[in-house]
């Protein structure tokens, strides 16, 4: 049996037995593509909807049949099960795609053998003609393995520099700029990385291209961080990320400042721990919690840093991720900081160790992730779904920030660095799940549980939560101090922070010493 093997890394390539096949059928070669990524049979269908979508039932199978047989005598033999109903890439062929290879690098940890599996975007440059649903499908699928790509890049240039092969962490940390040229964090990883491995002159040329991409595109100046990056020092002063490695799954991790009380933030849906600090707002926001005690940041499985997995971070696993990370950072007096999504996680675990947790604060928080009859705070499952069909065929833009920081919305600089923090903590696919698992969530049980000092803090006017959610997880929390805020922001660092921060200030001062 011949051995086939498929370039989906650019222009789709076909190979038997290692020598290429021309197959002048474009989509012969998207069904070939598109039978591998399914990994199973196939509706006849739905293929045949997928590439003649304007056709009727009988023509659209009739030419599926005729495509059939023209790849299989243009391939040499039968490659393809099929029934009546269904077709699929016959199990008895040896077959091998290069993104299957690359998903199995990432998973295993081996990102060098990712990255050089990675020769090009998927499916780049190619599209069979009036096929708008193959075209989606492909986008997404392109999208999912580039943020993985991104994902391997961001953790090559970590490990090379911790064992000071800054050669390769710059040609790494070259490659992420070049996907994403705005985004300050890999232009500072680039920059370091050329500094590290003692070509100022390089880093210089590049300092100075990042500073005018991000006048002539956002019309803004650098960050202080980028702009320090050229003093002697500044290459060996920025906090490291580190990992810790929890169930199988390695998490990344940040600990700033000191003192005997610990801040652990979680702001939401998605994480990036190192572009948390590329945003003026969320920086001052999170250096002003410093001032209070040690902060904590971290992302879950699945997010940011952190290992991608198969499955959605649900309450329970992610509640798992706080303890793991807490035990590395050797925490012992921890006030848990969950905004949005992430609130139901900091209960769940406030819950399960009520001795680590000196306080709880939840932020923009609701308790239930869709609307019941004895919940009507949130969003019915139908429209849930919705929104988030449209945050998913967004992903990449600067989609929801209208909701999310009305006040930020208009700021160039703001709209580039949400997209690109999409963009490099998950991809349409990995989201997906992420917001599944929390449209099912339901935490209202745990609340009267929860035995320690517990701030709630909500703007009156948040366009994502209603500040009703707000109240009902205050009113079923013994105790719990509710803090209404003005504004309609619902990202805790947008607006006017001033109160959100001495609410917290209150609140952490107010503590029991122990």
């Amino acid at each position: 049996m011949t051995a086939f093997s498929l370039g989906t890394f650019g222009f789709p390539e076909v190979h038997a037995d290692g020598r290429p096949i021309k197959l002048a059928l474009r989509k012969g070669l998207a069904l070939l593509v598109y039978l591998a990524e399914a990994k199973g049979a196939v509706a006849r269908e739905i293929v045949a909807t997928l590439l003649w979508p304007e056709t009727d039932r009988e023509t659209g199978l009739a030419r599926l049949r005729r495509l059939l047989h023209r790849i299989e005598l243009t391939l040499g033999q039968q490659v393809f099960e099929t029934d009546r109903t269904s077709l699929r890439w016959s199990p008895a062929v040896a077959l091998q795609v290069d993104a299957h290879l690359f998903e199995s690098a990432c998973d295993r940890g081996d990102f060098d053998e990712a990255c050089q599996i990675y020769r090009g975007d998927f499916l780049a440059g190619f599209s069979p003609e009036d096929c708008p649903e193959f075209d989606d499908w492909a986008f997404f699928r392109r999208e999912a393995l580039r943020g993985r790509l991104m994902h391997a890049l961001e953790r090559l240039v970590q490990d090379k520099t911790a064992a000071r092969d800054y050669f390769a962490a710059t040609a790494h940390a070259t490659r992420l700029a070049e996907l994403d040229p705005l985004s300050e964090v890999y232009g500072r990883h680039l920059i370091r990385s050329l500094l590290l491995a003692g070509d100022r002159s390089a880093a210089e040329r590049h300092h100075a291209a990042l500073t005018r991409r991000l006048r002539d595109e956002l019309g803004v100046t650098p960050e202080a961080e980028t702009a320090a990056l050229m003093s002697p020092a500044a290459a060996h002063s920025v906090p490291a990320t580190r990992y810790v490695k929890g169930a199988g799954v390695h998490l990344a991790y940040q600990t700033y400042g000191s003192g005997p009380l610990d801040i652990l933030v979680m702001p939401g849906f998605v994480s990036h721990v190192e572009r948390a600090w590329e945003h003026p707002a969320s920086r001052t926001f999170l250096a002003s919690l410093t001032k209070l005690g040690r902060l904590i940041v971290f992302d879950r499985r699945g997010i940011g840093l952190s290992d991608r997995v198969g499955s959605a971070p649900d309450i329970d696993v992610t509640a798992e991720d706080i303890g793991t990370v807490l035990r590395a950072a050797d925490a012992r007096r921890v006030v848990l900081f969950g905004a949005s999504e992430c609130g139901p996680a900091c209960i769940k675990f406030a819950v399960d160790e009520p001795r680590l947790v000196a306080g709880l604060i939840l932020f923009g928080a609701l308790a239930k992730g869709c609307w019941s009859q004895d919940y009507p705070h949130a969003l019915r499952a139908s429209q849930y779904d919705a929104w988030s069909k449209h945050l998913i065929a967004q992903w990449g833009g600067p989609v929801g920030i209208e909701t999310f920081a009305p006040s930020l919305a208009g700021d160039p600089q703001a709209r580039a660095w949400w997209a690109g923090l999409l963009r490099a903590a998950s991809s349409p696919g990995g989201i997906s799940a992420v917001l599944e698992a929390f449209r099912d969530a339901d935490v209202r049980q745990l609340l009267p549980q929860i035995a320690m000092p517990t701030l709630v803090l909500h703007r009156r006017d948040d366009k994502a939560v209603r500040i009703a959610a707000g109240r009902d997880v205050a009113s079923r929390i013994k105790g719990a101090q509710f803090v209404e805020l003005d504004g309609n922001d619902h990202w805790f660092f947008a607006g006017d922070q001033q109160p959100v921060l001495d609410a917290i200030r209150g609140f952490t001062e107010a503590l029991p010493r122990r």
